[in-house]
């Protein structure tokens, strides 16, 4: 699956791949996919994992939850970090300390993955 920020500034579009492993019988989650490659971003970890609590059995997964939840609440957290759950220390400092340099980061990132 690909993914993009719903971000509609030019210069920050960008396409990245999340490939997802889905139990539909299952009632438990078990992170259904990962970022590759991993991206620099305060919620990410360095493996590429998502830091969302729908995602975590421990704090708010429910089998209720649709694929459609899960991929929005990634997609708002790619956009808007959320510094309460940081997963990634160079990311989540940078966005702590210097939000200006943080944003010029995401900026070469994005400018090295250009949306197809």
């Amino acid at each position: 699956m690909l993914f993009s920020r719903m971000n509609t500034q030019p210069n920050l579009q960008s396409v990245w791949n999340l490939p997802l492993t889905l139990k539909i019988r299952s009632r438990t989650n078990k992170q259904p996919g990962k970022f590759t490659p991993p991206l620099f971003h305060p919620n990410v970890y360095p493996s590429g994992t998502v830091c969302l609590s729908i995602l975590n059995e421990e704090e708010g997964w429910k089998p209720a939850i649709t694929i459609k939840q899960i991929l929005l609440g990634i997609q708002e957290l790619l956009d808007t970090p959320n510094p309460d759950s940081p997963a990634q220390a160079d990311a989540y400092n940078l966005f702590k300390k210097d939000k200006t340099a943080y944003e010029h980061k995401i900026k070469r990132i994005v400018k090295d993955n250009p949306a197809p």
